[in-house]
């Protein structure tokens, strides 16, 4: 796989893109313009950008009035204050109304690295999720989620969108279409499906390849949206596969394998093993150590996949 961007400076792209496109998109920054890559569009169309300064709590009121006011909103600082610090302001201002206003979260998981575990975003998803109403989302690669800006630009109500801070492998090619709702087979595979969202895709897929040696094949989902949730493909995967292992750079508890989990006890159960931070925060350090720290790492997605294959029946 080739290095490409990180999802969050394709956001920037996306977002500077859609603003020639549609002059009814703002943007919103509480003082981290640069980290979150929507400087050029600050640049590019300063009557529709603001910067709330370091207030994220205010900015999330501000993104609701604006969306009253018939505005397409993008709010935007790092994940850990957009969903931690703002959280009541949040749900008050923008779930419960359900407006239509797109919280594009960067520097989200551990990749982070050095700003350590006050700016760790561990439990973003988990937050999210919760809210009725929202859509919750995480691009894989760069190609990925300029498509999902676009289309949370133009999906009416509320998103959460979660990106990163380091440049990631690309995952997807050029025909590659995001769908809303819907995951993405990367391989197919009949002993075992790995479902990945996020930076942990590429981990994924290198697991896959190999597993590949050990004679055991590996269908690999990208679900990039974890609300609402593809239950079709994870019903689909456990019947035709009969063991699924989830990968995240989130807490073990809430995010994508809660998520997952929850959708097959009533459909489907099947051996499960989850690749996930454990119930614990996280130290600084650089991002590529601490995810080898933390088990999030293709070694340990194909442990897991080692292991659910010797529980499965028949």
């Amino acid at each position: 796989m080739q290095m490409g961007a990180s999802t969050r400076e394709a956001y920037g792209r996306a977002l500077l893109r859609l603003g020639s496109e549609n002059p009814d998109i703002v943007t919103l920054t509480a003082d981290l313009a640069k980290s979150t890559c929507v400087h050029s569009f600050g640049s590019a169309y300063p009557e529709r950008f603001f910067n709330v300064g370091v207030a994220e709590q205010n900015m999330m009121g501000i993104a609701a009035g604006l969306a009253l006011s018939g505005k397409v909103v993008f709010a935007s600082t790092f994940a850990v204050f957009a969903s931690c610090r703002a959280f009541d302001q949040v749900r008050m201002s923008i779930a419960q109304p359900r407006l239509n206003v797109k919280i594009v979260a960067t520097h989200g998981g551990i990749t982070v690295g050095e700003d350590g575990a006050t700016h760790h975003a561990i439990e973003d998803l988990a937050l999210m999720r919760a809210l009725p109403g929202f859509t919750v989302v995480v691009p894989a690669d760069e190609v990925e989620t300029e498509q999902v800006i676009e289309v949370a630009s133009c999906t009416p109500g509320p998103f959460y969108v979660r990106t990163g801070r380091p440049k990631v492998p690309v995952v997807h090619g050029p025909e590659y279409r995001f769908e809303l709702g819907r995951a993405s087979m990367l391989r197919d595979g009949r002993d075992a499906t790995i479902i990945a969202t996020g930076i942990m895709v590429s981990a994924a897929v290198q697991a896959a390849e190999a597993l590949d040696g050990e004679e055991i094949h590996c269908r690999v989902l990208n679900m990039a949206t974890l609300k609402p949730l593809d239950l079709e493909a994870i019903a689909a995967a456990a019947e035709e596969t009969g063991a699924i292992v989830t990968a995240e750079e989130h807490l073990y508890q809430g995010g994508l394998g809660s998520a997952v989990a929850q959708a097959l006890a009533e459909k489907r159960p099947v051996p499960m093993s989850f690749v996930a931070v454990a119930d614990r925060y996280t130290k600084s350090g650089p991002p590529d150590a601490l995810l080898e720290k933390y088990g999030l790492s293709p070694e340990r997605i194909v442990e897991g996949v080692r292991a659910v294959v010797a529980r499965k029946v028949g």
